[in-house]
């Protein structure tokens, strides 16, 4: 039976919804598992057939170690998704290549620095959300009205003392009555989609693992279904690789039309819980890795 260790972190422990599907899904599928925290030492992820990034919801405070740790499993076993995904996608300045390559990106101001982020915080005259470009489950992120730019500018400097550069977008008003539509592909294939909603009402998101969301189901309509196939077209290119899972998280823009706000390639949810079938989907893509 082949040996499939799904890559978790010890805080996230009985707190991720999608597992127990999966592992059940693989067991159908004829496929062994186990769990494992990613930072543990004494894990031999050698022994395994594959190893599954999951749950590995720790990782934006040591990005550096994280990377090194995939890289390292992936000289012993089949890693999904792969290092150099990985790289790519747990710095949020890849979607300034996916802009540049063509696909709908909610506008986005980069800052390095000081200068960098007063300019930003200043370019658009409403609400904005300012964010790291390193970070995971929605840390150190928060939405500012316009009579808050000094709290904003705190917020970016912390962040920017932190080590990480910043990123500031316009907040997109559409939002609060629609919420974000998450598209999950498997294999390059759209396997489910759902609704989450509005997260952002003022606060900094932090310091707790993940912030908690409400998540329905929901059919994509054909705009989305073609952002969503845009973008993974356009990551595919860039990648020169398909991966095993990818969740595009669409907002509706200025004008209603769906635009990009994060592409998850690393730990995303695939809320599996919103689609009965979509456990197995993950399973028999999976499966097919393992030939």
């Amino acid at each position: 039976m082949p040996e499939v260790v799904i890559a978790s972190c010890a805080a996230a422990a009985g707190r991720d919804e999608d597992e127990p599907l999966l592992r059940a899904a693989l067991t159908d599928a004829g496929i062994g598992s186990a769990v494992a925290d990613w930072a543990d030492p004494q894990v031999d992820w050698s022994r395994a057939d594959a190893v599954v990034v999951r749950s590995t919801w720790d990782y934006a405070a040591r990005r550096d170690e994280f990377l090194a740790w995939a890289r390292r499993v992936e000289d012993g076993a089949l890693l999904l998704n792969p290092a150099d995904v990985l790289a790519w996608n747990t710095d949020k300045r890849y979607l300034a290549g996916l802009a540049d390559a063509g696909v709908p990106v909610v506008p986005t101001a980069w800052a390095d620095d000081g200068a960098q982020l007063a300019a930003a915080l200043e370019r658009w005259p409403g609400d904005v959300v300012v964010k790291p470009t390193v970070s995971a489950g929605a840390r150190d992120t928060a939405r500012f009205g316009a009579d808050a730019r000094r709290e904003a500018a705190a917020l970016g400097a912390a962040v920017l003392a932190s080590g990480r550069a910043v990123m500031v977008q316009p907040y997109l008003d559409r939002l609060d009555a629609d919420g974000e539509t998450g598209l999950v592909y498997l294999d390059g294939v759209l396997s489910h989609a759902f609704r989450k909603g509005a997260l952002l009402a003022g606060a900094a998101l932090g310091p707790g693992l993940y912030a908690e969301e409400e998540i329905t189901p929901r059919a994509a309509t054909a705009a989305q279904r073609a952002v969503g196939d845009a973008v993974l077209a356009a990551a595919e290119e860039r990648l020169r690789r398909v991966p095993l899972y990818a969740r595009v998280d669409l907002v509706p823009g200025a004008d209603g039309e769906p635009v990009l706000l994060e592409l998850e390639l690393t730990e995303p949810s695939l809320f599996l819980t919103t689609d009965p079938a979509a456990a197995g989907r993950v399973a028999a893509a999976l499966a097919a890795r393992l030939g």
